[in-house]
């Protein structure tokens, strides 16, 4: 039985490092911006709809530049991730006004989900055999007891950035591919093919270029939503009262937890292709160069939806 499969985009950062709205940074030769290729390449692998997470104030900005875009046969549903949408009883702090992180960005899809679906961001390019794999992946493993996820896991130093220090899941895994272990850096630098961060502890550690990393592009079915959940409530306190500050439920925190209780297992799948993204303006014309480069060897059309 071919299940349907849904791409679930991560589209509601503020890019703060950016200056401004990178997710609709048109870097194709059309004027694509990085989360259509990763539309186009899920419609490849055979996924069926797409979500895209976002905040309701850059709905507008999204609506218009869609419209003008994408075909009629790509069904898009728009949700929002809303610092308010909170389990009953919570008090949120008076001073916050960002969201609560990427964990919560995932579960505001899940009234829109109704078998397995993959994660991405929408300010990276994660390229065809990425999705084609995960897609081949999630078909297989959609009725797993404890339920299993995956991860598509990305050699460290082709992710770093020559112009800042970015953020990046370090992961390990046992002898057979299963995940142990993800750690969010979120300051790793790049200094030659190697990364090099400081650890809580104030250590300078090195990382080599080919350890694996996530670049949050995960394949989950909808059993995933009930553990979310239940690990939202305990992030925001059993208080009631949320924290406040900065902090955010992020989802590699979330599937750590699943990991370590055993009521999940993930799967790191191990891409040996290429991936780029936008962090800081200065990224730009090195993702364009990336993407022209792809259309010139025939990979992607100079147009995507013509």
């Amino acid at each position: 039985m071919i299940l349907e499969k849904t791409l679930v985009i991560l589209a509601a950062g503020i890019g703060r490092r950016y200056g401004g709205l990178k997710q609709l940074e048109p870097v194709g030769p059309g004027g694509e911006a990085l989360f259509e290729y990763s539309i186009f390449d899920a419609r490849r692998a055979a996924f069926d709809r797409v979500v895209l997470v976002i905040r309701r104030e850059i709905e507008h900005e999204f609506r218009r530049f869609l419209q003008a875009r994408l075909t009629e046969d790509i069904h898009v549903s728009f949700v929002y991730q809303e610092l308010s949408d909170v389990p009953d009883g919570v008090v949120l702090p008076s001073h916050r006004t960002k969201p609560w992180g990427t964990g919560q960005a995932v579960l505001a899809a899940a009234a829109e989900i109704q078998g397995p679906f993959a994660v991405v961001n929408a300010d990276d390019f994660y390229g065809s055999d990425s999705f084609a794999t995960l897609g081949e992946f999630l078909q297989t493993h959609h009725g797993d007891t404890p339920p299993t996820f995956a991860l598509a896991g990305f050699r460290v130093g082709p992710t770093l950035s020559d112009t800042g220090p970015v953020s990046r899941g370090l992961c390990r895994t046992d002898g057979t591919g299963w995940l142990e272990e993800i750690v969010e850096v979120l300051e790793i630098g790049k200094h030659g093919a190697e990364g090099r961060y400081t650890d809580a502890s104030g250590v300078d550690r090195v990382v080599p270029g080919d350890e694996l990393v996530s670049m949050n592009m995960w394949g989950f079915t909808p059993a995933v939503f009930s553990e979310l959940r239940a690990r939202f409530r305990q992030f925001l306190g059993a208080s009631g009262k949320a924290p406040d500050g900065s902090s955010e439920f992020l989802l590699p925190d979330a599937v750590q937890r699943m990991i370590d209780d055993g009521s999940a297992r993930v799967r790191v799948l191990r891409h040996e292709g290429r991936w780029c993204g936008i962090t800081f303006p200065e990224d730009r014309e090195r993702v364009r160069g990336f993407i022209a480069s792809l259309v010139a060897r025939g990979e992607y059309p100079k147009r995507l939806w013509t």
